[in-house]
This record gives structure tokens, C-alpha cells and sequence, in this order.
């Protein structure tokens, strides 16, 4: 198959937003679903737009809402890397593996995303080219930096999740996702639920021990790092204030943990 042609003009957004990139602390931040932007050559009048509302594009569907916010904060407290996605998973998945069925949604918690149907294997193949492989690649670029310098980096990534799906309330504030490494996960969830305040997810609403972890898996699991996925609820972080907290709270209880006594 022939290279697919570029899907982002050079005046858009890049594909992936490097934070903090000289950071000091043994730590790399992932958000997978920072942004809901949509690349313009699939959003254009004459190309049948998109299809999916503005309303709906503001929705988990289309992005982690606050996670990018959380994410930035954390990367400047603890003066670690990040690395952003950015544009929606509505047009790529970047947490799920290319020959998952749900990297491409042709439907998203019972919304339909009109461009995603019917897919040629060209058209898929270019927003693979133009989204997934620069962002992966630059986790794989960064850690390998980080472990030529004698770094073995714990990566944390930081989602978000809606408070209601399919008419379930969830009363978890933060899911903390895991497989079989719980290095960062068992202290990490012993912290929160010693707050008093929060009811913590043990791989809830997600698990970690599915397909729903691709990126940790890829790039944390397989190199043997130690790792945690995030799930903060959506309504917690819906603004600046609540932003703000949870990544006060989350720097309180992580930082013992993930930098000991360093300081």
C-alpha cells in the first residue's frame, strides 16, 4: 500500500504536545484523550463534515474532560515530562490497539459519527499515519531518552470518565486501573481511600486488565516500568476550581510515592 496522504494541513494543531520536556523527575505524564479537536479535512461542508454536533463534541465521547488540565498541572508540581494527544478519539483511539474494532467508533455511547462509517482501509490508514504513530512514537522517543540517562520512569496516565453510562450512576471518584504490576497502584489506592472522603475504583469503571489499557500496556507493561491508569470522574473536573484540586490532592498522595524522599 502507497503512503496515505498528509490528513493535517501545516498551519493545524500538531498531533502530540510535548510538556516540560527537560523534566527533572523520574516520571512520564500520558493524556490519550486531551482534545476534541477534529482535523479539518474531515470537518469540511464539502466532504460531508464530521456529522457529530458541536454539543456532542463537548461530551466524554469525544474527549477526557479535565484530564488535560490535570495532566498539565501535574507535569509542572512534580517538574516531570508529559505527553499530549491532539485530536479527539472520536477520529483515532490512541488507547486502543489499530486492529481494535473501537480505535475508529462508528458509534460512541449511542451517538453516531458519520465520518467513521463504511471506512475505506486508505482513509483509515491516513489518520493512523497522521495521529497514532507520532504520538506513540514520541512515548517511545522519550522513554528511551529517559532510560539512556539511567532513568527508569514510573508513567502515569491520566483519563477521565462520565459520571452516568447507560443510565448507571457511578459512585467511584477515581478509578485506579492495573494488571499484575501494582507498585504504584496498591500504595496509591491505600492514599486515596485514606483521605476519608473519596470512594476509590479498583479497576473500576474500567479495567486495566483488558483491552482499554493499549497505551500502558505498550509502552509501561512491556518495558517493565512501573505504572498506573487514572480514571478521575468527569463532574469533578468539569472546571478550573475542581482542575485545580484534584491536582493538588493527587500531587499530596502521589509524590511519596513516586519520588520517596527525593526532593
Amino acid at each position: 500500500m502507497s503512503n496515505p496522504s498528509p490528513l493535517l494541513a501545516p498551519d493545524e494543531p500538531p498531533p502530540v504536545t510535548v510538556l516540560n520536556d527537560g523534566g527533572r523527575a523520574p516520571i512520564l505524564f500520558l493524556c490519550d484523550h486531551a482534545s476534541p479537536r477534529v482535523p479539518r479535512a474531515l470537518d469540511r461542508a464539502d466532504a460531508g463534515g464530521f456529522g457529530v454536533s458541536a454539543a456532542d463534541m463537548q461530551r466524554h465521547i469525544a474527549y477526557d474532560i479535565g484530564a488535560a488540565a490535570v495532566t498539565r498541572i501535574l507535569s509542572e508540581k512534580f517538574d516531570a515530562p508529559a505527553v499530549l494527544s491532539g485530536y479527539s478519539r472520536l477520529v483515532l483511539d490512541l488507547n486502543r490497539a489499530l486492529d481494535d474494532a473501537t480505535s475508529i467508533p462508528p458509534v460512541s455511547d449511542g451517538t453516531k459519527v458519520p465520518a467513521n462509517q463504511h471506512l475505506s482501509a486508505a482513509a483509515r490508514a491516513q489518520r493512523v499515519e497522521a495521529l497514532y504513530h507520532p504520538y506513540h512514537n514520541r512515548i517511545v522517543a522519550m522513554l528511551e531518552g529517559m532510560q539512556a540517562r539511567g532513568i527508569a520512569p514510573a508513567v502515569i496516565s491520566v483519563h477521565s470518565c462520565t459520571p452516568v453510562l447507560a443510565g448507571f450512576k457511578r459512585p467511584w471518584h477515581i478509578g485506579v486501573l492495573w494488571n499484575q504490576d501494582g507498585r504504584v497502584a496498591l500504595p496509591l489506592m491505600r492514599a486515596l481511600e485514606a483521605e476519608g472522603d473519596l470512594t476509590v475504583g479498583d479497576n473500576q469503571p474500567y479495567s486495566g486488565r483488558d483491552h482499554d489499557s493499549h497505551t500502558i500496556h505498550r509502552h509501561a507493561e512491556m518495558r517493565g516500568l512501573p505504572h498506573v491508569l487514572l480514571e478521575i470522574r468527569q463532574d469533578l473536573i468539569a472546571d478550573d476550581k475542581g482542575v485545580a484540586a484534584w491536582a493538588d490532592r493527587l500531587y499530596r498522595v502521589m509524590r511519596p510515592i513516586l519520588l520517596g524522599g527525593q526532593p
